[in-house]
C-alpha cells in the first residue's frame, strides 16, 4: 500500500476524471438539446412556408379564374344547325323584281340589277374572303329570288370588297351583320329591295338573312349571318345558308367578343372581319 499522501493524490485524480466525464456529458446533452430545438424550429418554419405558398397559389388561381374573361365563359353557342325554312308554295319561275332607287338613280352607289326574268330556282355559291377567314355561303333563289339577284349584282360590281362587318351580337341575337359601305349601319347601295317573307320563316344557326329598318321593303346591301340563337319575327328575308367552315369563323369571332357594346349589347366585333374579296363560285 502507498502512503496516505499517495492515496489522497490518487483519489483526487479519480475525482477530477469523474468531474471531467460528467462535464462532458452535460455539454453533449446541451448540444443535443440545442440541435433538436433548432431542427424543430426549421421544420416548423418549412411547414409554415409550404402552407403559405400553397394557400397563395390557391388564391392566385382563384383570382385568375375570377379575373378571366366572363364573356367568353358565358357565351354559349348552339352546336346544331336549324332547319332551312321552306316556302309553303313555291314561287313562279321566273319572277319580276322591283328595285327602288327613290326616283333618282344618280344616288345609287352601284347600278341596280335588272329585275326582269329573275330565276326563282337553283342556288348560287359565294365565298366571303375576310381578314378573319373565308366564309362560304349558299344563296337560295327559291327562298328569295329578288334578294339573291341583288346580292349577285352587288358582288359582280365589287360592292362588298374592303367593307367590314360592323355589328356583332353574342346574347339573345347571336349574329354578325355586314355589308355596309359606311361601316356604321347607315349605308347601302343606293337602292332598296322588296321583302320576301312568309309566315313560316324562322332564324337560327347557319341561316343568312337581310337586314332592314323598321319600314317594310327597306333592305339594301346589309345582311346578317346567324351563328346561334335569334328569336326574331318573320320580317327579315332569309335567302341562304352559311357553310360549316364559315360557322367556325363566326364562332371564333363571337368568342372574341364585342369591342364596345351598345345599349342592346351588340357592337363592332373585337376581331375585325373585313372582306378582302367576295366572289361567286361558278
Amino acid at each position: 500500500m502507498g502512503t496516505n499522501e499517495q492515496r489522497r493524490a490518487a483519489a483526487k485524480r479519480k475525482l477530477e476524471r469523474s468531474l471531467l466525464r460528467q462535464s462532458g456529458r452535460e455539454r453533449r446533452n446541451k448540444r443535443l438539446a440545442i440541435t433538436g430545438t433548432v431542427t424543430a424550429v426549421v421544420v416548423a418554419a418549412g411547414l409554415l412556408l409550404f402552407f403559405v405558398v400553397q394557400q397563395s397559389g390557391n388564391e392566385s388561381a382563384a383570382d385568375e379564374q375570377e379575373d378571366g374573361d366572363p364573356g367568353e365563359a358565358a357565351l354559349e353557342i348552339p352546336a346544331e344547325r336549324v332547319a332551312v325554312p321552306e316556302r309553303p308554295n313555291p314561287l313562279p319561275d321566273p319572277q319580276t323584281c322591283e328595285y327602288d332607287t327613290g326616283g333618282d338613280e344618280s344616288d345609287s352607289a352601284v347600278s341596280p340589277p335588272d329585275g326582269d326574268e329573275v330565276p326563282a330556282e337553283g342556288t348560287v355559291d359565294v365565298v366571303l374572303e375576310s381578314t378573319a377567314g373565308d366564309v362560304p355561303l349558299t344563296l337560295d333563289r327559291a327562298l328569295a329570288p329578288c334578294t339573291v339577284n341583288s346580292l349577285v349584282n352587288l358582288i359582280e360590281q365589287d360592292f362588298y370588297d374592303d367593307t367590314a362587318c360592323h355589328r356583332l351580337g353574342t346574347a339573345g341575337l347571336q349574329m354578325l351583320q355586314c355589308g355596309d359601305p359606311n361601316g356604321d349601319g347607315t349605308g347601302g347601295p343606293g337602292y332598296t329591295i322588296p321583302d320576301e317573307n312568309f309566315e313560316e320563316l324562322h332564324y337560327g344557326r347557319g341561316l343568312l338573312a337581310m337586314a332592314r329598318t323598321a319600314e317594310p321593303d327597306s333592305g339594301g346591301s346589309q345582311f346578317f349571318m346567324v351563328y346561334g340563337e335569334a328569336e326574331l319575327p318573320p320580317e327579315y328575308t332569309v335567302f341562304g345558308t352559311v357553310s360549316d367552315s364559315g360557322l367556325e369563323v363566326l364562332d371564333s369571332v363571337a368568342r372574341d367578343g364585342v369591342a364596345s357594346p351598345g345599349p342592346d349589347g351588340t357592337g363592332e366585333p373585337d376581331t375585325e372581319v373585313r372582306f378582302t374579296d367576295v366572289t361567286i363560285d361558278a
